[in-house]
């Protein structure tokens, strides 16, 4: 429970009665552990009330974790503790769920030489060449941006920078993986704008470009959107950070903004109880975010680094204070003796479960020796970022948190940390799986003329989730900082890591819920395929992988079942490309009432280029180009697009997955990348080919003529959904030895057609010619059509802007001349377009 203490503030909390807010004192009930007039429940109090009641239920513990608290103290909890103990045993923190799961992608995990870091850090940390790594991770913020869309996103995109920052590295980019509801739902069009507008607020803010991801439409997100984050950033090997408190005696220091009452209970909460009717009503647990602040601390951590001045760093991020005071103890086995009243409050009144449970953002904790404690003060100083001592490392292997002088907590920080609960859930296929499966597309009425296929195209590429998103990604800046190669629309985000070599890195987002229903364990693979496939096709080889897991109640035998086959599926499909899983992140929960999303997994794969000159872009580019299907495709329409557009259908079986074949496609890529035989690539996936065609042609505004072989059946060749394909755009020139590679590797490919500049027109055989410019009114109209007015209510909210963690000014003048100083040397001076920038960050010569 909440209690205002004695202060002179004009607030009370809402649950005070007049006799107690006469007497200065909350009121409680008598059976329920009291705020005492004289301070806050204490260590001594506890041990000498151990019997009394506590509001454990209310905080999400049940019966038996309650009981082991107690068991573990050997007392009862006191306020601060047992808040403490809430959080950290929940499902968003300790993964009491999934642990038992996530397990196979450690057990299964390939042989890999580049692994500098995986599960269990901040993010997981790739080595990309003698002296340099890249570390990157994704994370949900599904609930709180539900709640309040704006901050919810934003926030989401902050959290995963400071993941990045912790492991030593500098944030270069940003992605995310989006999804909703219905596209033409009411609640759709409140929380779109304002996500949209808090991914790109933030990102621009920091400077950092966002270089790709998805934005999916489904009725089954409805009331509950799914905001998953991905965040990269790239660091010398020798830089490496770790979060462990080692070393007794040295100093605790929290480095960042103050800490007030927003978050409290945030993403520990929000993210690990099912949507309700009271939902909308908890903004309050939402964090508020100040870019300009995480500018200077990321200038400000990043001169730490430098200089040698830290033993271990964390970031705060959900739980807060709780998380990173015990998290990094814990790392090190050793305990720490903390003074809460040091912290920096924005709100004075704050109590200590408060202040231990504020989520407030822009702060890291940092471990110091004695000796170098007045460097970090001084660089904290010069970027305008508080830091203030809280206490020092000890021996003891109890956290020990003291307030005004008294003991509020003493704990063993590895029983927050590690030892919570872990529960093997009841699990159960899903009882309409067997009928799901037994209605296939492939049996439902399809188009048989030239003209039926025509408007079946129209229709499709003006469908939410196949039709042009350029009205969210022009929302994000791509190309600040100079060293972005290829960003959205393009299959992945390329960036070039090293000016000299031109060495850079791909980077792909992807899932696809529908598969996943239908087939959790395949449906995870095919996500993983699709991903390693949008990297390959840009001629990078991918290396590493990252998740987030989001699914409904675990709760729920059948969600709890289709998380383990995709888990299963995941670590199988890594285990046979030979890519480890280097991280990521699980959310439950993910569901309005009874009624869970489709269980999402979205992958994200990581590819390394050796020279960015040679990347491999997905539009048309060039007159005479060959067109050459890579690949086998099979009448698959089974959880396609088209099913779900035309016949708002969903069952049958998702695609086959074939892994060799990816590992084959992906292997003549890369080749025939170096090789120049290659103008264009693009992988296909959802809406088959003839999305495919549709998006190359209109990137450069580039027609082409498509010849099908007479024994195809047009619909299947345009539509299916068939994995393990792409279409390449080969040069005259390069097309007999472009055929010999693939004949050589054993590749299925079909020549089906040619780019055609002159004939301003897509052109499919006998069957139809659809004209650019129609093409280009169907695919590009459809979101600002729904979304256009609401564009303008996606900025920051007002009530945001009112909080004392607005943009101060001197922040911002800091923070612009900080970033200034960061990207001097890769700025255009004479304002270049940015694909013109783009360009010449894919050619080092330039």
């Amino acid at each position: 429970m909440t209690a205002t203490p004695q202060t002179n503030e004009t607030s009370v909390a809402p649950d005070l009665d007049a006799t107690a807010v006469e007497a200065g004192r909350p009121a409680v009930d008598d059976d329920i552990v009291p705020y005492y007039e004289e301070g806050p429940d204490t260590v001594a109090r506890a041990a000498e009330s151990s019997d009394a009641d506590q509001p454990y239920a209310e905080l999400g513990l049940r019966d038996d974790e309650y009981a082991k608290i107690k068991q573990i103290l050997e007392r009862r909890p006191t306020q601060a503790e047992l808040a403490m103990y809430s959080i950290m045993w929940s499902e968003h923190c300790s993964y009491k769920s999934s642990k038992v799961h996530l397990r196979q992608f450690g057990e299964k995990a390939p042989e890999s030489d580049r692994m500098l870091a995986g599960i269990g850090e901040n993010a997981g940390v790739v080595r990309i060449s003698d002296t340099l790594a890249v570390t990157f991770k994704a994370e949900s913020h599904n609930h709180p941006s539900f709640v309040e869309p704006y901050q919810g996103a934003a926030t989401g995109v902050g959290g995963i920078v400071r993941d990045i920052l912790a492991m030593g590295a500098r944030p270069i980019a940003v992605m995310d993986s989006l999804r909703f509801g219905a596209a033409d739902h009411a609640d759709t069009k409140r929380v779109l704008p304002g996500i949209v507008a808090g991914v790109g607020g933030y990102g621009n803010c920091l400077g950092l470009p966002n270089v790709g991801g998805e934005v999916v439409f489904d009725p089954c997100y409805q009331g509950n959107p799914l905001v998953n984050a991905l965040s990269v950033g790239v660091l010398p090997v020798d830089r490496l950070q770790n979060k462990a408190a080692a070393g007794t005696g040295n100093v605790v220091i929290l480095l960042g903004a103050k800490t007030g009452r927003d978050g409290i209970g945030g993403v520990s909460v929000l993210a690990s109880a099912t949507f309700d009717a009271e939902s909308e009503t908890r903004r309050p647990s939402v964090q508020v975010g100040d870019p300009f602040m995480e500018k200077l601390l990321i200038e400000a951590c990043l001169e730490v680094y430098d200089a040698g001045l830290i033993v271990g760093i964390q970031d705060l991020g959900g739980a807060g204070l709780t998380c990173a005071l015990s998290e990094t103890a814990a790392a090190a086995g050793t305990g720490m003796e903390i003074d809460l009243g040091l912290v920096p409050l924005r709100e004075p009144s704050m109590e200590p479960h408060e202040i231990l449970a504020s989520e407030s953002q822009e702060r890291m904790l940092l471990i110091v020796e004695p000796t170098k404690v007045d460097g970090v003060l001084a660089v904290a100083e010069k970027w305008g970022v508080l830091a203030t001592a809280l206490g020092t490392v000890t021996d003891t292997g109890r956290l020990v948190i003291n307030w005004r002088g008294e003991t509020v907590v003493d704990v063993p920080p590895e029983s927050l940390a590690d030892d919570g609960p872990v529960y093997h859930r009841p699990m159960r296929e899903p009882a309409d799986l067997i009928l799901l499966n037994a209605d296939r597309a492939e049996t439902l009425p399809r188009p048989k003329t030239g003209d039926q296929l025509r408007e079946t195209v129209l229709r499709l590429v003006a469908s939410p989730n196949l039709c042009d998103k350029t009205w969210v990604t022009e929302q994000y800046d791509r190309y600040v900082l100079g060293n972005t190669v290829l960003a959205q629309p393009e299959n992945s985000g390329v960036i070039r890591i090293d000016e000299s070599s031109g060495l850079g890195i791909a980077l792909s987002l992807d899932g696809n819920g529908r598969f996943a229903r239908l087939d959790p364990y395949n449906g995870a693979k095919l996500a993983l395929a699709e991903a390693y496939r949008n990297v390959a096709v840009t001629g990078a080889t991918p290396v590493a992988v990252t998740d987030c897991l989001n699914f409904g109640s675990p709760e729920d035998p059948t969600v709890m079942w289709q998380f383990a086959e995709a888990v299963r599926g995941l670590a199988d499909g890594c285990q046979e490309l030979g890519i480890p899983v280097t991280g990521g992140n699980v959310s439950f929960y993910n569901q309005t009432g009874a009624a869970p999303i489709n269980p999402t997994p979205v992958v994200g794969v990581l590819g390394v280029l050796e020279d960015v000159t040679y990347r491999v872009p997905m539009g048309f580019s060039a007159d005479g180009d060959v067109l050459i299907l890579l690949g086998q495709t099979r009448p698959e329409l089974s959880g396609s697009e088209w099913a779900w557009v035309e016949h708002g259908h969903l069952g049958g079986r998702p695609p086959l997955v074939d892994l060799a074949a990816e590992k084959l496609l992906a292997s003549v890529l890369a080749t025939a990348a170096e090789r120049g035989h290659l103008g264009a690539a693009h992988d296909l996936s959802d809406g088959g080919l003839a999305q495919v065609l549709v998006e190359s042609c209109l990137r450069h505004n580039l027609g082409a003529t498509i010849s099908l072989p007479a024994d195809v059946d047009p619909f299947v060749l345009l539509f299916s959904e068939s994995a393990g394909r792409a279409l390449v755009a080969v040069p005259r020139g390069h097309e007999e030895a472009f055929l010999a590679l693939c004949t050589e590797m054993n590749l299925a490919h079909a020549r089906v057609g040619v780019v055609d500049g002159r004939s301003g027109a897509l052109e499919v055989g006998d069957q139809f010619r659809i004209p650019l410019a129609e093409l280009r009114q169907a695919y590009s109209a459809t979101l600002p059509d729904l979304f256009g007015d609401a564009q303008a209510d996606g900025d920051a909210p007002a009530d945001a802007v009112e909080v004392e963690l607005a943009i101060r000014a001197d922040q911002a003048a800091q923070a612009e001349v900080a970033a200034e100083a960061v990207v001097a040397a890769d700025a255009d001076p004479e304002g270049a377009d940015p694909e013109d920038d783009a360009d010449d960050a894919a050619d080092p010569k330039s």
